[in-house]
């Protein structure tokens, strides 16, 4: 119940403290790899009342599969809207690692999954979103109710040497709500980051961002972007890297 608690608390929290995503992934030679979405919520954990229920000398190290917990589930999944059982089945191939250790001010977690190809693991950060609105919020109720990040989607291909990464609105209509709804939380998410972070198995030969860094072996890109700016104009994060062959 614990594990529970505190991820409800995350991300009811997540849109309104200052946060910082890292998006990783490695691709391997065959094309095959990980990735993994983490969320640093360190500053949130400051935000929590000593008195909060959440502050506990607990440690809490944790791991959600959603395959088992979506199968755990099932009947009550069963009764829910054809879309809605759509959303809940792209989380099926990830897991869920949090850890907590409130007396040292550390919140951490991370959505991740192996992939055989990159496409795979396509909308992850929607499906992260979506996982909030899962069993944390009560036992009796394993499913979101409602879900306002399907107006856009992110698209990732590795083809030819070649890694993109794209963000395609969906719903103009629904993007645009999406928006207004930000205003409240502008000034909180105005310092929070989102930061790419993808290593390849060959040396990055070009890419069309400019402002990134590399490893000193020159297979590690690392590009970090202000996350207000992404989800404001998701389609100008396009990322390309060509690989040398």
């Amino acid at each position: 119940m614990a594990f529970k608690k505190v991820l409800l608390a995350v991300f009811l929290t997540v849109l309104f403290v200052a946060c910082n995503f890292t998006e990783e992934i490695y691709i391997n030679t065959d094309g095959s790899g990980k990735m993994s979405i983490g969320f640093d919520g360190s500053e949130m954990m400051s935000m929590i009342p000593e008195s909060d229920s959440l502050e506990t000398e607990e440690v809490i190290d944790s791991t959600l599969v959603f395959k088992d917990f979506l199968r755990e589930k099932k009947d009550s999944i069963a009764q829910l809207p054809k879309e809605e059982q759509e959303k809940l089945k792209k989380l099926e191939p990830f897991s869920m690692h949090m850890v907590v250790d409130a007396p040292n001010g550390i919140m951490n977690f991370e959505m991740f999954s192996d992939f055989k190809q990159v496409s795979d693991v396509n909308d992850a950060f929607n499906a992260f979103q979506n996982a909030s609105k899962m069993g944390p919020s009560a036992t009796d109720k394993p499913v979101p109710q409602n879900s306002g990040n399907d107006a856009t989607e992110v698209e990732y291909s590795f083809k030819k040497s070649l890694f993109v990464r794209e963000t395609k609105i969906k719903n103009k209509e629904m993007f645009q709500k999406s928006l207004d709804s930000l205003e409240s939380a502008e000034m909180f998410l105005g310092s929070s980051t989102y930061t790419f972070k993808y290593h390849f198995p060959k040396r990055v030969k070009s890419t069309n961002v400019e402002e990134a860094t590399f490893s000193m072996d020159g297979k590690t890109m690392i590009y970090e972007v202000n996350f207000l700016d992404m989800l404001k104009d998701p389609e100008s994060i396009r990322i390309e890297v060509e690989l040398e062959k």
